[in-house]
């Protein structure tokens, strides 16, 4: 530590806002300088500050260059900074020439450590911003001509268009105008604090988001274009994204004050920016930025985030269908291809062959190796677009249980094919290696052991750019395999099953958007057995149950608090019963009759024979066809879920217990969810997956193009910060994964994206009210 340096600033105002850990940072990096009189300390729009100075002793002169004439306006005594506004609010170019008047002596301090101390301490920033920014731009401004230059080009910009005119003469007499050569950086995302806002006046400047050293939804702002604004307004200050000066450029600024009190005080100017925040916030790319509110220990996964031309196997090996079998694995041996695309007459027909096929099909057959190879193809062939990434194409195979796949151009041109083992060679330890360990699994304990590894991965691939709508594909698919697999041991302890049946899923899983916290919600459907052997039958299926219930809880997927699971002999019945079940349903008298069943209409294929979801699915929409009142009381039940917003836009959160000053995201997503079931069954759309159920109403013009945009952004966005805090639960406080946000531990474009998705929510919940039940 330096003591002389220490005790100095400790005096000081400026640096009375800084923390211990804080001071201690800028006396560490911090060196006394002498200046000699006369010296040249900078040049005005032509010297980089690199250093601010802290006056000890002596006295530095400043001057306004006007046209080659130098006018003295000021002076930087003992006491005094030199340097921190044009560090601060110029990008660090120096906005007045300063010459030494007599001998000083100063604390230097780099300008890199004042510009962290400003991102970390606001208070600090404000100090300099308020004490030391005035007339530190364009002196000259006081001049009638310029305010009236001014005020015209403000006159012709949006938002300002909005004011009244006296409020634009106003402004126009806060603004200073300044100029930048090109490639100045005047902000970077997270580090550089906006003190005023920046109105383009002539030139060309960039905005972008940086991420490992690539520049992403970069922007190009020409005349009458503004940044700033959404820093100030709803991110405390800190610049949201980098600017860059692309070409020498002048703008208009306008101090963050008056900016902010125009905000307080007119309502339209205010929302030009949140709306539009609003609109970008929830594009995806937004909201995978800034859904990222953990980092990683370790970038392990960062691999899936790549393009698919990383890793796929270009120079396809192509044979014709009609060529022989033995001619075809001939040109595979020569080519050393453990695969060959197969032509057919049609050109669009491709299909594929592979070692395996050649192994099964016709060594193991003694199939005539004389017959042409397209007679054991498979296809048609799947194909994945070549610009897709690593991590789309694995769980295509990955749903689909396929182990190669073609990859295509923009044209539909096959340059080349990706297999399995194609990822798995690049990364050992991945979502396709657990997901394979599940399906080779021989007992229950590796399984368990499998299982538990789906937090880290989940983690990682979140903190690499996974959207929530993947990771809900990697869960779902983790969920399925260890599905399959435990009923395939059931299955082996209880014997052939005596009639068809399914094991059923429904809520979450059923829907394909189970999270870490998600609990059993499951049925067996069976076929109606002989009058005879209904007993023996329902005997031997509620046995099959139990033990596929019990299973499942070991593995990690707890038993459901309210008992829906197929153990419960309610949920586990013929299909003649599951069809009264929902025929009881939808009569219902009364909306309290349903409250406890719309998890069921969320029901898809987990096991067994599909045909009966099939039959109950087409029992369900012809049971529905002219009962409005079941869409009246599911309407009525919806509405009971509110978004966690107060009467004066704030949070409403839990007042009291373990959950306080949190409030339940699930629930927050709750009136999304019900949306999309309500207008799906109302227009006999299939699909259970909200996002899906969405899209088709989209395709259907039920909803518009934007308010699909709108709802299914809003859904992801809160989708990802659920994912983020179950897995802080797990990881970082180690206790079982919960669905409780507390706000204040969320940044300030976090809080206003939320803000944003739930004024919308609410807005279509009121269409709901009115559509189906009349009230507007």
């Amino acid at each position: 530590m330096k003591p002389g340096i220490l005790d100095y600033l400790s005096t000081m105002p400026h640096f009375s806002f800084l923390t211990k850990d804080e001071l201690d940072l800028a006396v560490s990096k911090a060196a006394i300088i002498h200046l000699p009189k006369g010296h040249s300390v900078s040049i005005q729009g032509k010297t980089r500050i690199e250093n601010v100075l802290v006056i000890m002793k002596g006295q530095l002169s400043l001057y306004q260059d006007d046209k080659g004439r130098q006018e003295l306006t000021g002076y930087i005594k003992k006491g005094e900074v030199f340097g921190g506004i044009s560090v601060m609010l110029n990008a660090g170019n120096s906005l007045r020439t300063t010459k030494v008047d007599t001998e000083v002596t100063a604390i230097s301090i780099p300008d890199t450590v004042v510009m962290e101390l400003c991102a970390k301490n606001k208070a600090f920033y404000e100090y300099f911003l308020v004490n030391f920014s005035q007339n530190m731009f364009d002196k000259s401004l006081d001049a009638i001509t310029r305010v009236a230059q001014a005020r015209l080009f403000l006159a012709g910009v949006d938002p300002f268009t909005f004011l009244p005119e006296e409020e634009i003469d106003c402004a126009a007499k806060s603004l200073s105008h300044i100029t930048y050569p090109k490639e100045t950086v005047l902000f970077v995302q997270g580090k550089t604090r906006v003190g005023y806002l920046y109105i383009l006046q002539k030139g060309a400047a960039e905005r972008y988001y940086q991420e490992n050293g690539q520049k992403k939804m970069r922007e190009f702002l020409s005349d009458g274009d503004i940044y700033g604004g959404i820093s100030m307004l709803l991110n405390d200050g800190l610049s949201v994204r980098t600017m860059e000066v692309v070409e020498p450029s002048a703008f208009w600024v306008l101090p963050s004050q008056v900016f902010l009190d125009l905000c307080r005080r007119h309502t339209a100017f205010c929302d030009f920016f949140s709306d539009t925040f609003g609109k970008r916030m929830l594009s995806r790319s937004y909201a995978a930025i800034i859904a990222k509110t953990l980092r990683p220990q370790e970038d392990n996964l960062q691999f899936f985030n790549q393009p698919l031309s990383q890793i796929y196997s270009r120079n396809p090996v192509f044979c014709e269908a009609d060529v022989s079998i033995q001619a075809a694995a001939g040109v595979m041996a020569r080519q050393k291809s453990s695969y060959a695309f197969i032509r057919a007459t049609d050109p669009v027909q491709v299909g594929i062959v592979t070692e395996k096929d050649l192994s099964r099909k016709v060594i193991a057959r003694g199939y005539p190796i004389d017959k042409p190879v397209g007679s054991i193809m498979s296809a048609p062939l799947r194909t994945i677009s070549d610009k897709a990434l690593v991590f789309e194409a694995m769980m295509t195979m990955m749903e689909e249980d396929f182990q190669h796949v073609g990859v295509v151009d923009a044209n539909e041109n096959i340059v080349g094919m990706l297999s399995n083992k194609d990822i798995l060679a690049y990364q050992g330890q991945s979502p396709l290696f657990l997901l394979r360990e599940i399906q080779i699994s021989p007992d229950m304990d590796k399984i368990i052991e499998k299982h538990q590894q789906v937090t880290g991965l989940v983690r990682s691939l979140i903190h690499n750019g996974a959207t929530a709508k993947n990771v809900t594909r990697f869960i779902t698919a983790v969920a399925d395999s260890i599905l399959k697999k435990i009923m395939s041991f059931a299955l082996d302890e209880a014997g052939p099953p005596p009639v068809p049946f399914v094991f059923m899923i429904m809520g979450s899983e059923g829907r394909q958007e189970q999270t870490l916290r998600t609990d059993q919600d499951n049925a067996i459907i069976y076929r109606d057995p002989k009058p005879a052997a209904a007993e023996s039958v329902e005997s031997y299926f509620r046995k099959l149950a139990d033990r596929a219930c019990t299973l499942l809880d070991q593995a990690g997927y707890d038993f459901c608090s309210g008992g829906v699971m197929a153990k419960n002999p309610q949920w586990c019945q013929p299909l003649s019963r599951w069809k009264a079940y929902f025929s009881d349903w939808i009569h219902a008298a009364e909306a309290e009759d349903l409250l406890q069943a719309s998890i069921f209409f969320d029901f898809s294929h987990g096991y067994g024979q599909e045909a009966l979801i099939v039959e109950l699915r087409q029992h369900l929409f012809t049971a529905l066809d002219g009962w409005s009142g079941f869409f009246r009381h599911m309407t009525e039940n919806a509405l009971n879920f509110k978004p966690p917003l107060g009467f004066f836009r704030n949070f409403v959160v839990e007042s009291k217990g373990r959950h306080r000053n949190a409030f339940d995201i699930k629930s927050a997503m709750t009136p999304i969810v019900d949306f999309a079931r309500v207008y799906a069954l109302k227009n006999g759309i299939e699909e259970t997956n909200t996002l899906e159920r969405l899209d088709q109403l989209r395709i259907k013009k039920v909803i518009s193009q934007q308010e699909y945009e709108e709802l299914e952004k809003a859904y992801s966005f809160l989708m990802q910060l659920r994912f983020v805090r179950q897995i802080t639960a797990v990881i970082d406080e180690r206790i079982k994964p919960d669905n409780y946000i507390n706000p204040k531990k969320l940044t300030h474009i976090e809080q206003t994206m939320l803000k944003e998705i739930f004024k919308r929510v609410e807005k279509f919940q009121s269409r709901m009210n009115f559509e189906f039940i009349g009230i507007a």
